[in-house]
């Protein structure tokens, strides 16, 4: 029936494939005109061949497919293990702590979404260390709390829902970057998956041009970026600025940045901000890995081991069945709920599904999985997961029209202000949008490394209202319900359990996907275009599932998107563009 009646729509006709003439017009202006953002060259956007079985593993068996996505993350110690043993790498360090010696100036990290959210998290990870430490120090050795801080493209309201578009525009990243007063005195650490983001690299330029010692992490090869981008030519070359080249190859899921490449990155942030606070504080040098590379390596052991397998396929099979039957699924979390958000709000845009909804739309369909924290009222919970207030933008339609953005941001500007933010309910509020109408409805009860009664208890009384209620451990202990069992070493900044939760829900995510049909080889055939490099990925995927050409390829995109566009959604889940495109392709070449 959703097919039929998208035959029924003249521009996507179910004869000879027609275009209008304002989609060819949009397909040519982006070929013509966008060049920049044509990234088929880069490695982390290409298909990675020892994953190439995705699709076909998961048919299988969840088993078969879970073996088959951990085989990208082997990939990153290879990388890792050089760029540690690294003069770069002891500069970042040594900046970090010249930093926090002096009497001002801050460790700052520049991301724009999954590195945004990455940004946040290496911060909070940070002051988290102070405020759970706190009885073993001094007053001025609190105060380094406040000595780190996080940009995040489109401010914090994007931790919890993309805003995507704002990627593109480099000066928005200059006004944040302003904002913050990032400048002399400051260790300014900007990270983009790919190494092309407009905005981050916006929020190096003007850290470099106000003084502060400047980084640059990014995931494929530096060479390729210089030679291809000029945007990105110019941050390399900037002798203000040390390049942190982490390629490790392509992602397990083409394009999923948000996998291998972000996972390197969070490793390679997360050790330099520890190796730093060990040598700003050496008591607690004793409590660190001496070897990072090894210890992620046991990391992923854990995660491979007939345990952690057994709990990842466990994990998969369940929220399959969930969703399968209409359902959806409650995480309930507290000390890893920043890494579960992450999680969540990265599903929407590479798996096309509904995005985390606020309180106020009541109209729009519920996001798949969500989380609460059962410890704190959603207004608190904001500052306690974030360990301090969050950063939002008050963005205005002059604002969109100052970056030139397109009419739809001038007329109707996003609504991320704090104000928005607090809507999304994720604090211990009964949520009965979330149980009544369906036919499955689960609270899942996450602890990772240790189970804390309190927590526990106060986890229990949410979830009373849930029909189904089961239990998630990560770590050494054999616990019921779905127990991913595995060693994690302790460490200050708690890098090993967060970067636990980190692997493990990139394997439990994008499996379900994949179980699901949402993949196709190892391509995101569900994927959305809400931004210029995602638009280009949606082509490329067209090109290469549909063998026909760049061209024809972005003028069935942009037909699919218009097509889209002109329907009403009310309560639905709005289609991917590019699995519209693709369905209407191959219905025509079944019809030849």
């Amino acid at each position: 029936m959703f097919f039929s009646s998208i035959l029924a729509v003249g521009c996507l006709s179910a004869g000879a494939f027609e275009c209008s003439p304002s989609a060819r017009a949009q397909a040519r202006d982006f070929i013509d005109n966008e060049k920049q953002f044509h990234l088929g060259f880069l490695p982390t956007e290409q298909s990675n061949p020892i994953t190439a079985t995705l699709e076909e593993d998961f048919a299988r068996s969840t088993l078969a497919g879970v073996q088959c996505l951990q085989r990208g993350d082997r990939q990153i110690p290879i990388t890792m293990r050089h760029v540690f043993a690294g003069e770069k790498f002891e500069k970042l360090v040594t900046s970090m702590v010249e930093t926090l010696k002096a009497p001002k100036g801050r460790i700052i990290f520049s991301g724009c979404g999954a590195t945004g959210r990455l940004s946040i998290l290496l911060e909070s990870m940070w002051r988290d260390f102070f405020y759970r430490r706190a009885s073993e120090l001094t007053p001025a050795e609190r105060a380094l709390a406040d000595r780190s801080a996080s940009i995040m493209t489109g401010g914090d309201f994007a931790l919890i829902k993309s805003v995507e578009f704002f990627e593109d525009y480099a000066e928005g990243g200059r006004r944040q970057a302003a904002a913050l007063q990032v400048g002399e005195g400051d260790t300014f650490v900007a990270i983009t998956e790919g190494g092309e983001t407009s905005s981050v690299l916006g929020t190096l330029r003007y850290a470099s041009e106000h003084g502060a010692k400047c980084f640059l992490v990014f995931n494929n090869p530096a060479d390729l970026l210089r030679g291809y981008l000029d945007r990105c030519r110019e941050a390399i070359d900037d002798p203000k600025v040390t390049v942190l080249d982490i390629y490790c190859g392509s992602m397990s899921v083409a394009g999923s940045t948000r996998m291998q490449a972000t996972s390197s990155e969070q490793l390679l942030g997360s050790c330099a901000l520890e190796a730093a606070l060990v040598r700003v504080l050496p008591r607690f040098a004793n409590e660190t890995a001496k070897d990072y590379t090894l210890a992620f390596e046991n990391l992923l052991a854990g995660l491979e081991s007939p345990g952690g397998r057994a709990g990842l396929v466990k994990a998969i099979e369940f929220e399959k069945s969930v969703y399968e039957k209409h359902g959806r699924i409650t995480y309930l979390a507290d000390a890893c709920m920043l890494d579960l958000f992450t999680d969540n709000t990265e599903r929407s845009p590479t798996f096309m599904l509904p995005p985390l909804r606020s309180s106020r739309d009541r109209n729009l369909a519920q996001s798949w999985a969500f989380v609460k924290n059962p410890l704190h009222p959603t207004e608190a919970c904001w500052s306690e997961m974030m360990r301090r207030h969050p950063r939002c933008l008050e963005f205005t339609a002059d604002d969109a029209r100052s970056l030139k953005m397109p009419q739809r941001f001038i007329d109707s500007p996003p609504l991320i202000k704090y104000s928005d933010l607090i809507t999304y309910m994720i604090g211990n509020e009964p949520a009965p949008e979330r149980i009544k109408g369906y036919e499955r409805a689960a609270a899942v009860i996450l602890t990772v490394g240790d189970r804390p009664a309190g927590y526990l208890a106060a986890a229990d009384r949410l979830a009373a209202a849930w029909p189904e209620k089961i239990y998630f451990h990560i770590g050494p202990e054999q616990t019921e319900g779905i127990c991913i069992k595995m060693p994690i070493a302790s460490s200050p900044l708690e890098i090993w359990k967060h970067l636990a939760v980190k692997l493990a829900f990139n394997n439990l995510s994008t499996g379900t996907m994949a179980a699901m049909g949402r993949v196709a080889g190892n391509w995101m055939s569900w994927v959305s275009v809400s931004n210029k490099k995602l638009i280009d990925r949606g082509i490329r995927l067209l090109v290469e599932l549909g063998g026909i050409s760049y061209e024809e390829a972005a003028q069935r995109l942009f037909s699919a998107s218009e097509w889209i566009a002109a329907q009403d959604w009310t309560g639905k889940e709005e289609p991917c563009a590019v699995q519209v495109a693709l369905k209407l392709l191959r219905s025509e070449k079944e019809a030849k």
